[in-house]
């Protein structure tokens, strides 16, 4: 069982990083460009998907939810930097887990990013599909619901329609976005009628198969295709096009701020903390845990170590800086967002382009759903980017088939057949399930994968100290602890529904290492033939 722990030396790893040819990745991204993939990643998912989800649990104390969720990553981030600066190749957290916990926990390790990175694209798709149907909507097109969203968020979307109008027809003094219309509503949908379900399978509209309705997210399984297109034919094109929407998705985050707060009313934040925080410490928690999401673009920065043109000194800079900047804005809109809109009536498909609609705001509106679909193109971009270069790491190792996930593309440098499978595991995901459900699988696996980091981090101190090290987490053992504290506590607040998924989902890993990947491991092979590392 002890070669199941077996590790790359630091040695080892620094020699692939040096090593250049035609199946290498291209050095060619500097630290503007490291930036504007972090807050790509970073700035899209959190502010126009799961803000929403995050006000319904925790009430205007979504802020605070963000400042828990920012100081989770915070910590992680830094040990991220350190490990990043030193080890600059492609991998992420599972590169640096082979050098220090061996090659079982970095196994689950990778295993466990692809549930972030592969999982996170599908939820952001899905997303994307949302805000590109209220686009359509602006110009009087209207998407059939049954192609706009999976089934059961159709059925909802359906629902929640069907009894808007309702509860108007009841009562037409009832204004949407105000606490009574918010009552009626809930009234309504608490008990719904035999008229309601009807007219909500009629608005839905969609074929059945067996007499079972169907639904298919077309917008996401498409967008996700695109988007994977995109990465096949360059890194230094994909890293152009990203800095690009995130110059246009930042412009409207801004805006956001800027008008936003002129409609602030300060009454919806509560006047004591019962009315501030309605779920108390255990909502901020479990809203922290929802929107953890929001944040898991920078670690994706790292998996880009072997493009960066001085990692060393870039990759640091990248991870800190993007996930600071990214920070103060998802506070700025959270308080934004719940000081215009009472948090009951906060929407959760598209929350901040709703509040403003809700403020009879059309124009606005239209401005934010573009930033939107912009911000969450990139979100896309970057997650499978990440999801491409650790299935390229994990092959380079012999942990997956080298011919398949490590190939080359011989023009565009980049590791071609890894992406495609990714970008169109996301699309049928994103296609067919519920955003909330993918949402919580990557939030618990993103977790996990910090946490393992932060111990990381600890075992090197203590096992390698003298080792040179370009940027040095400060603080350590201090510094991960919290990091360790803080992303453990979240991953409990998630429940244990999640806690069974990621387990079945380690499980299936498990299974994949002990029949393929040990055995055709290169380290492992090279322990066998008495050579070490």
């Amino acid at each position: 069982m002890a070669n199941l722990f077996a590790k790359k030396s630091m040695d080892v790893l620094k020699a692939e990083a040096a090593a250049e040819g035609a199946d290498t990745l291209e050095r060619v991204l500097g630290p503007v460009q490291l930036t504007a993939l972090g807050i790509g990643a970073v700035i899209g998912a959190g502010i126009f998907v799961l803000s929403g989800l995050g006000a319904q649990t925790a009430g205007p104390s979504l802020m605070l939810s963000f400042v828990l969720s920012g100081l989770g990553c915070a910590f992680a981030g830094l040990c991220y930097a350190e490990f990043a600066a030193m080890i600059p190749l492609a991998g992420s957290a599972y590169t640096y887990a082979y050098a220090t916990l061996g090659e079982l926990i970095a196994w689950i390790i990778g295993w466990d990013l692809t549930l972030e990175y592969a999982m996170g694209a599908s939820t952001v798709s899905s997303g994307w599909s949302n805000h590109f149907v209220e686009f359509l909507n602006i110009f009087g097109i209207h998407f059939p619901l049954w192609l706009a969203y999976d089934h059961w968020t159709g059925l909802k979307q359906a629902t929640d329609t069907v009894a808007r109008h309702m509860a108007v027809a009841a009562n037409p003094s009832l204004v949407p976005g105000t606490p009574a219309f918010g009552a009626a509503l809930d009234a309504i949908k608490a008990s719904p009628t035999p008229e309601l379900i009807s007219q909500a399978h009629a608005l839905l509209h969609a074929p059945t198969i067996g007499g079972v309705e169907i639904g298919f997210n077309l917008p996401a399984f498409i967008i996700a295709l695109l988007v994977t297109w995109v990465l096949v034919v360059g890194i230094k094109e994909s890293a152009k096009f990203n800095a690009s929407i995130v110059a246009l998705k930042v412009g409207v985050v801004l805006f956001v701020l800027a008008l936003g707060s002129h409609y602030v009313n300060k009454a919806n934040w509560g006047t004591d903390w019962a009315t501030f925080a309605p779920a108390g410490f255990g909502g901020i928690g479990l809203a922290a845990g929802l929107i953890f999401f929001s944040y898991i673009g920078f670690d994706a920065v790292s998996t880009t170590a072997q493009e960066a043109k001085n990692p060393q000194r870039d990759l640091p800079i990248g991870i800190i800086v993007s996930l600071s900047i990214c920070t103060l804005l998802y506070i700025g809109v959270a308080a934004v967002l719940t000081g215009m809109v009472p948090w009951r009536e906060v929407n959760i498909e598209a929350p901040i382009a709703r509040a403003f609609l809700d403020h009879n705001l059309g124009w606005a509106a239209n401005i934010i759903t573009v930033g939107a679909l912009a911000g969450l193109t990139s979100v896309m971009l970057v997650m499978l980017l990440g999801q491409s270069r650790v299935l390229y790491a994990m092959a380079a190792d012999g942990l997956l088939p080298k011919k398949f996930f490590g190939e080359i593309h011989p023009k565009f440098r980049t590791p071609w057949k890894a992406t495609i499978l990714a970008g169109f595991l996301a699309a049928i995901v994103g296609s067919v399930t519920p955003i909330d459900d993918i949402g919580k699988m990557v939030n618990i696996g993103t977790l996990l994968a910090f946490v393992i980091v932060c111990i990381s981090i600890i075992v090197l101190r203590y096992k390698d100290p003298t080792r040179d090290r370009p940027f040095r987490t400060p603080f350590v053992p201090l510094v991960p602890i919290l990091g360790i504290l803080f992303n453990g506590y979240m991953m409990y607040k998630l429940g244990i529904w999640n806690w069974v998924r990621l387990i079945v989902w380690l499980i299936i890993g498990l299974v994949v290492y002990f029949s393929y990947s040990r055995k055709n491991s290169r380290v492992q092979i090279r322990e066998s033939l008495g050579s070490g590392e």
